[in-house]
Parts: structure tokens; C-alpha cells; sequence
């Protein structure tokens, strides 16, 4: 059972996608991540640590915006992953102070990343 969020805490994270089916097929088979649906416009994703959901009731609008970091252990493996699953790599690994990371698109055009520690 997830636990709610301390105050100021980001708690939620959700996302517009055009194929609800498709987005829980890419982000399951890349993260692992658990769904529950609630009628046929939302499903819920469950990462293990923070909850989100999907709907297809809002326009796409990928663009713009914060950019979300999922942590991987394993980067090049993930962006193996990633890439078998359809996602475009936008910005190949690369080091900053305290790790390395990539960007990626995902199948409705979000741009998002993945980092690991040094």
C-alpha cells in the first residue's frame, strides 16, 4: 500500500497520452510498473515509490514543461530497454557531477530521463 506524501512532497504524476494501452505496454515492459485502470479514459501507474496516472480525456502536449528522471542501476541496459520498446533516444548518455544520464521520447512524444549514480 502506497503511503500519502509528507506536505510539499510531489505525490502524483500524470500524463496525457493518446493510447492508453500502448503507454502501460511501453512503461510495463521498460520499468515494470503496475496499473490499475479505472474505466477506459485512466488507468493509475504504480512505480513503487510514487503513483501517476494515464488518461486520454486532455489533448497531448508533450512539449514543454519539467522534465521527469526515472533512476535506473543498470543505464545502458534501460536504454536498451527503451530503444526494443520503441523509444527514441534524444540525448545519449553523458556524466554530470554525481552520476551519468539520458534523455528519451517516449511513444507520445514526452521527453524524459534516465540517470544513475557515478
Amino acid at each position: 500500500m502506497k503511503e500519502i506524501g509528507a506536505n510539499g512532497q510531489v505525490d502524483y504524476v500524470e500524463f496525457n497520452v493518446s493510447d492508453i494501452q500502448r503507454a502501460k505496454q511501453f512503461y510495463g515492459s521498460v520499468f515494470g510498473w503496475a496499473f490499475t485502470d479505472y474505466g477506459p479514459t485512466y488507468t493509475e501507474f504504480y512505480d513503487g515509490r510514487i503513483t501517476g496516472g494515464f488518461t486520454s480525456t486532455e489533448a497531448v502536449t508533450a512539449a514543454g514543461g519539467p522534465l521527469v528522471i526515472f533512476y535506473a542501476s543498470d543505464l545502458p541496459g534501460t536504454l536498451k530497454k527503451l530503444e526494443a520498446a520503441g523509444a527514441e533516444i534524444v540525448k545519449p548518455i553523458f556524466a554530470f557531477p554525481g552520476g551519468q544520464r539520458f534523455h528519451f521520447k517516449d511513444p507520445d512524444g514526452y521527453v524524459l530521463g534516465v540517470w544513475t549514480e557515478d
